[in-house]
């Protein structure tokens, strides 16, 4: 019996710059890429602030105009042991 949680779920690693501050904003999303892709892309065209969830519930509101790049990339999956290749 594994106590493992074991889902579907395609995590994604979000940084994002913010203009006039100079520290990112990184954190995993539970959304997928394209899916923070469409929420960012949206918030841009519309003016209205970019609002997106941490793995953990946490919700970062970040408004639009200061956003000055955001990267998103999958989550590898992480490889345990010792093999060669």
């Amino acid at each position: 019996m594994s106590s493992k949680k074991q889902t579907g779920d395609h995590k994604a690693e979000i940084r994002i710059a913010i203009a006039d501050v100079a520290s990112e904003l990184s954190f995993e999303s539970s959304s997928s890429a394209l899916e923070i892709r469409e929420a960012v892309t949206s918030a841009l065209a519309s003016g209205a602030p970019l609002i997106l969830h941490d793995v953990r519930g946490r919700e970062i509101i970040v408004p639009s105009g200061k956003i000055g790049f955001v990267e998103i990339g999958e989550q590898a999956e992480r490889r345990v042991g010792f093999g060669t290749e």
